[in-house]
């Protein structure tokens, strides 16, 4: 992996995931006040197709730019996915226990952490944007749940 990547995984790693869960600390995005209603958005068809779209979009400038640096994506999500995984089931272990909360919540998480470092690691081909925002919200201990509005005007929801 790319040093950028492995700073990113860093960088996720010191944060304090959801820690701020529900907390309206921010003007610059919603914020929903359970797990309930941060699941149901999560789960939305809205809100997966926007991060489908989100992960085409970066691929498909990513192809553009340097065809032969996209024809080994499969290769580097795999590499990527075995420091991934384990991170992401580490954090979400003991909210997922505490709230009962279905798979729908990991596997979004799975793919914001996954595709945060993929931006990170294609970032000398093209710049991070979408899941680079995702991230901060991890770190600033929220759960980037839903998007009010026509993407790309309107907000971010995070719980």
């Amino acid at each position: 992996m790319h040093p950028r990547t492995l700073a990113t995984l860093d960088q996720l790693r010191e944060a304090d995931w959801f820690s701020t869960v529900g907390v309206n600390d921010t003007e610059t995005a919603i914020v929903v006040g359970s797990w309930d209603d941060a699941i149901s958005l999560c789960a939305m068809d809205d809100w997966q197709d926007l991060l489908l779209e989100a992960a085409n979009q970066y691929c498909s400038r990513l192809a553009e730019r340097s065809p032969s640096r996209f024809g080994a994506w499969n290769d580097v999500v795999a590499q990527v996915k075995l420091a991934t995984v384990p991170l992401v089931e580490e954090r979400t272990s003991s909210v997922v226990a505490a709230n009962n909360l279905p798979k729908v919540f990991v596997h979004t998480v799975q793919w914001d952490v996954l595709h945060v470092c993929m931006e990170a690691e294609y970032a000398d081909v093209f710049p991070p944007g979408f899941f680079a925002s995702q991230a901060y919200w991890y770190v600033k201990g929220h759960f980037p749940c839903g998007w009010d509005g026509k993407f790309p005007e309107g907000r971010i929801i995070v719980y």
